[in-house]
């Protein structure tokens, strides 16, 4: 019986083997969007509570994923609320890679610099705000909003300027929905979807109707709705982990 990194490695490595061909045709970061579910699709409780959807071995293939990108993304909503670690620290010490983000970390030299994006908005609330992230050891990106929301084209194409190559998006809810809404096939042709792969650990409970969801936006044309490929789908331990690839349109 293997063990269970060796089960989370081999699956990783058979999903991510073409990445570094698929970076040479894009000029953005290639982008990981994963979370876990429950059977009924929730990704959080009541009033966006955290849950405990992940069993162990699902977790640590999670922190292996983590160690195979070069950058984490979370909202706002996810650093505030659930307060993520955002590590590897379940991968045996011999091979982990320091990789914590979050400012407590950093400010105790146990973790990377962490980088906000924000709006570009110069209100004084926005700018106090700012200047306390600063303080505290962020570097602050500024970005335009689209829609009320940051626009994650720019956020990427920033990113890919400084040098991160493979990203990894965690949620929550709303920057799940905003990556599968621009994963959504466009009218133009040469417009690609901004997500290459998804990995969804589903577990094997329900939450109801006081749970929180995530939408794939209905098209307003046939064809906008991306096209997938699964790659594997696996069980790690009690979980059900699949991987699917968005196809690029020809």
């Amino acid at each position: 019986m293997s063990l269970p990194s060796d089960a989370a490695l081999d699956f990783l490595r058979s999903v991510f083997s073409s990445r570094s061909q698929e970076n040479a045709e894009t000029h953005r970061p290639l982008v990981t969007l994963t979370f876990a579910q429950s059977l009924d699709a929730k990704i959080a409780g009541n009033g966006r509570r955290q849950l405990l959807l992940s069993c162990p071995e699902s977790m640590l293939m999670t922190h292996w994923m983590r160690s195979m990108h070069d950058a984490i993304l979370v909202g706002i909503g996810t650093a505030l609320n659930d307060n993520p670690q955002l590590n590897t620290r379940l991968i045996p010490e011999v091979s982990r890679p320091i990789d914590c983000k979050l400012l407590s970390n950093f400010r105790q030299g146990r973790g990377l610099q962490p980088w906000i994006f924000c709006s570009s908005s110069n209100f004084l609330e926005m700018s106090n705000r700012k200047f306390a992230l600063l303080e505290a050891g962020a570097i602050i990106f500024n970005v335009t909003c689209e829609n009320g929301f940051l626009s994650i084209p720019q956020v990427l194409e920033e990113l890919y300027n400084q040098g991160i190559r493979s990203l990894m998006v965690e949620g929550g809810a709303t920057v799940i929905n905003n990556f599968l809404k621009c994963t959504q096939q466009s009218h133009d042709p040469t417009v690609q979807p901004i997500v290459d792969t998804i990995i969804i650990t589903t577990a094997p409970m329900f939450v109801g109707d006081g749970g929180v969801g995530y939408e794939v936006s209905c098209a307003e044309r046939a064809g906008e709705v991306p096209t997938l490929q699964r790659m594997r789908t696996v069980l790690m331990g009690t979980d059900t982990v699949t991987a699917v690839r968005i196809l690029r349109r020809q």
